[in-house]
């Protein structure tokens, strides 16, 4: 397929690079003037997204995708389809996809998850929102991209997906820190907490998977100074979609807005710009309860 990129940063170079490498011909953009390996250069998105296939976009936010989808949309053909892999608010998901259609387009909202890791080895999944025929189109592409893609329901689902997803993630990443922050103040060796945690009914992926403590359990961004695998800054921004949801849907979200407010104190006020959201544990452990 003839497929034009539009947004190569940390997350989208390495998953166009994957499409050329499987065969595809993809034409790139990025206004910060960045490559992917296989991907030739357009001069401007309108000329990536022309007489493609599919137009895929990885963008840092709602406003800069609603820019960036007014420039490209009448820059593609009919038929075609619009694939947006940012994460951003469920609105301009939908407003983005409204448009799509009356261009005579498909289009899907296909946030992911699995990081920069997951964008490199082709391991990402995908949450999907759109039309029956829509996904149909998109999927041979999330093959290449990814292991898994879940066609969550019309326009919109699979950005609700992804931040109702994250909120979870974000909550229950403090709930580690913490307990490891207390474990330690307790005398409890962090091993054998772990040891505890990760076959009792407090398993949880940021446990499991992700540990927050160096040394512990599976590699992770913990083992590496806390380098980013999944940035503080992001996760902050992913709090605030699900609480700007909440509000516009009015649902009870205490706990998500304690995370927000948690990740937001993090990366503002503290250190954790720059960190990676597991960073919440050394966080802690300089704390006490005043």
């Amino acid at each position: 397929m003839k497929i034009g990129f539009i947004g190569l940063g940390n997350m989208g170079a390495p998953m166009a690079a994957n499409l050329a490498k499987a065969g595809h011909t993809v034409t790139g953009f990025d206004v910060a003037g960045t490559t992917a390996e296989g991907v030739t250069n357009a001069a401007s998105a309108a000329e990536a997204a022309s007489a493609q296939d599919i137009v895929i976009t990885m963008l840092p936010n709602g406003a800069i995708l609603r820019t960036v989808a007014a420039e490209v949309i009448p820059a593609m053909r009919a038929g075609a389809t619009l694939i947006d892999c940012s994460t951003v608010d469920v609105e301009s998901a939908r407003a983005v996809a409204s448009d799509a259609e009356a261009a005579g387009l498909l289009s899907v909202d296909a946030p992911v998850s699995g990081g920069i890791g997951g964008a490199s080895a082709g391991t990402l999944t995908f949450m999907a929102g759109g039309s029956d025929a829509g996904f149909a189109a998109a999927r041979p592409l999330f093959d290449i991209m990814g292991q898994k893609a879940v066609h969550c329901g019309d326009a919109g689902a699979g950005q609700a997906a992804k931040i109702c997803n994250n909120m979870i993630l974000g909550a229950t990443m403090i709930a580690t820190c913490e307990a490891f922050a207390l474990a330690d103040k307790l005398g409890l060796d962090r091993q054998k907490m772990f040891d505890v945690v990760s076959t009792s009914s407090g398993y949880s992926w940021t446990m499991n998977a992700y540990c927050p403590a160096p040394g512990v359990g599976p590699a992770s961004p913990a083992d590496n100074g806390y380098v980013p695998g999944f940035a503080a800054e992001l996760m902050l921004k992913d709090l605030g979609l699900s609480q700007q949801a909440a509000e516009a849907v009015d649902a009870d979200t205490p706990m998500g807005a304690r995370a927000f407010e948690l990740y937001r104190q993090f990366v503002e006020d503290e250190d954790g710009k720059g960190m990676d959201f597991s960073a919440m544990l050394p966080r802690f452990s300089k704390r006490g309860r005043g």
